[in-house]
């Protein structure tokens, strides 16, 4: 069940969608039992599946947790490609080292202990696709810092663009139908200011995509 598909919609879309491996499987359990508020596997094949596509050879997560996205991501990586992993919290990052090395995929995987936000700005580009999962009120400013490191043929991809614990989704529709929502929370008015950045991007067409609780796709045009 997802926060924005019917329990039968979300059985058939995980039906017919690629087997998790048993890395991924164990990580889902994980996610089970901590309560941890991972993309799941349906928005985990989405983001390989934009990978393969763009023929993704480096990749940057804002927010990496302990390695869930990073996992599927890393399989549509070639040999020599690289997925910067982002994570202030220690214990999580050492997980996701743990799980990385499991699936194969540490050769590739470069771990980043710090706020995502810091470590962009040391990190040169450029990136075929970006993840920004973290704080929702940094939504915008972490676009804004990995926009100049994405060629054309790149993309951004947001989580949480529909709904979450702390998202308001009345508010969304509000504010997409034209509306000015009051009184919004700060997590709330991040994804509102993260999506009129990139709607009104000349350089990105954006679309939102009802898997998970909802991602946003930002692909540069130009």
């Amino acid at each position: 069940m997802t926060d924005v598909l019917t329990d039968d919609i979300a059985r058939f879309v995980r039906a017919v969608g690629p087997e998790p491996d048993e890395t991924l499987l164990e990580m889902d359990e994980y996610a089970a039992a901590k309560g941890f508020p991972h993309v799941g596997p349906d928005v985990g094949a989405f983001l390989r599946f934009i990978a393969r596509l763009s023929d993704a050879e480096r990749i940057f997560e804002f927010g990496s947790g302990y390695g869930y996205s990073a996992y599927w991501f890393a399989d549509a990586l070639p040999d020599d490609g690289e997925i910067v992993l982002t994570e202030v919290d220690d214990a999580e990052l050492e997980l996701a080292r743990e799980y990385m090395a499991a699936g194969g995929y540490d050769e590739v995987a470069r771990y980043e202990r710090g706020d995502a936000m810091e470590t962009i700005e040391t990190v040169d580009g450029p990136f075929d696709v970006v993840l920004i999962d973290h704080q929702k009120s940094a939504y915008a400013d972490a676009f804004d810092a990995v926009r100049s490191k994405l060629p054309v043929g790149g993309v951004v991809v947001a989580d949480n663009a529909v709904t979450a614990s702390v998202v308001e989704f009345d508010a969304l529709l509000e504010w997409a139908e034209g509306g000015s929502p009051n009184g919004t929370s700060e997590h709330t008015q991040g994804v509102i200011d993260y999506l009129e950045t990139v709607r009104t991007d000349p350089a990105f067409e954006t679309i939102v995509v009802p898997l998970g609780e909802g991602i946003a796709v930002s692909y540069r045009v130009k």
